[in-house]
């Protein structure tokens, strides 16, 4: 199988040039970067839960997780300043691209019930943000070493500030958008 970034190259860029009219290359929108975040609410009684949500998230993205931290105290939330409280990591290049395909054709279809994604996720500024609401769609969790289902948040930046311009772009990646609210 090919790789997401030739397919982009060799058929969607051309397509996209058409479809929208586009006299340069470089003008065409693309995926900058592809943001994955997990807020880790357990780490304020269990601090072991930052370091297995770091290594679980580690294996799906390939890449190791920056640990967030509080900016400041929220006594409803039992929260206090500077504390250790999710986890985020940022995808460019081809390891986005490599996430981005194995989400599309590997972890979005082992969904139960599945009917496609939010096609009103978009931000206004032609970003796209998804909630996984478990690890284990990825093929690089292990069932059996899973103390407890967590979800994350994914976001895709793209280089557009439009977000019909954003949709087309996903649409021809093979995001599969829901047909019917």
């Amino acid at each position: 199988m090919a790789g997401l970034k030739e397919k982009f190259e060799k058929e969607i860029l051309p397509l996209l040039m058409k479809e929208g009219k586009h006299k340069n290359v470089y003008s065409v929108p693309r995926v900058v970067k592809v943001v994955i975040n997990r807020g880790v609410s357990e780490a304020r009684e269990n601090p072991k839960a930052i370091e297995i949500s770091a290594i679980e998230l580690a294996d799906i993205a390939g890449q190791k997780p920056l640990i967030t931290k509080s900016k400041k105290s929220i006594a409803a939330f039992k929260v206090r300043q500077d504390q250790e409280i999710g986890l985020k990591v940022t995808l460019r290049g081809k390891r986005m691209y490599d996430f981005l395909n194995k989400l599309i054709n590997i972890s979005l279809p082992k969904i139960r019930d599945f009917k496609g994604i939010n096609p009103k996720a978009f931000d206004g500024r032609g970003n796209y943000t998804m909630g996984i609401r478990e690890q284990l769609i990825f093929p690089e969790v292990d069932y059996d070493k899973v103390d407890r289902v967590r979800g994350m948040d994914i976001t895709i930046v793209t280089s557009t500030d439009s977000d019909q311009a954003a949709r087309q772009l996903l649409e021809a990646l093979g995001l599969p958008f829901r047909t019917t609210d």
